[in-house]
């Protein structure tokens, strides 16, 4: 009975936790901009962010917590690391996994660092964190570098309805 038990048990845990482990899908920039093209009157609110950039991790948590208060609305949070592709078992899966996101999150798929900053936005420094708020419906586009509070995140989002 013990040995159905466990076999059970792992069999279990086998089938459940592929379902419910965060993973991290690559994506270039043209298939974010298929994405948001395909969004109708979805905002997107894409954060940029790397597993190294302090300022990125710290602001993390605002994004988890301004997803999940918006669930049921017209918005969707993408959290793209920018990290090397390279560092996207040994740095990026692990840190999603140990932070518990929630939020999708993609690593961008770009190997020109310069050329992807300047398709994403031309206003676009380089620098992180950065986040673009793209709404196709409303023809709105907007790139803003800086850490974000929750209540600037929302501000910000609320003025762009």
């Amino acid at each position: 009975m013990l040995t159905k038990l466990v076999v059970y048990t792992a069999l279990l845990n086998a089938l459940l936790l592929p379902a419910t482990a965060q993973q991290v899908a690559l994506a270039t920039v043209d298939q974010l901009e298929a994405r948001f093209a395909g969004g109708g009157d979805t905002t997107y609110i894409v954060n940029f962010w790397a597993t190294w950039c302090s300022p990125c991790v710290a602001e993390l948590p605002h994004f988890e917590k301004f997803g999940e208060a918006h669930r049921g609305e017209p918005v969707k949070v993408l959290l793209v690391s920018v990290d090397a592709r390279s560092r996207l078992r040994s740095k990026v899966v692990p840190f999603v996994k140990k932070e518990q996101l929630h939020s999708e999150v993609l690593l961008l798929n770009e190997t020109d660092q310069q050329v992807y900053i300047d398709r994403v936005s031309p206003d676009w420094s380089g620098s992180l964190p950065a986040t673009l708020f793209v709404n196709t419906g409303k023809q709105l586009r907007r790139l803003q570098e800086k850490e974000f509070t929750y209540d600037q995140l929302v501000t910000t989002y609320r003025s762009l309805k």
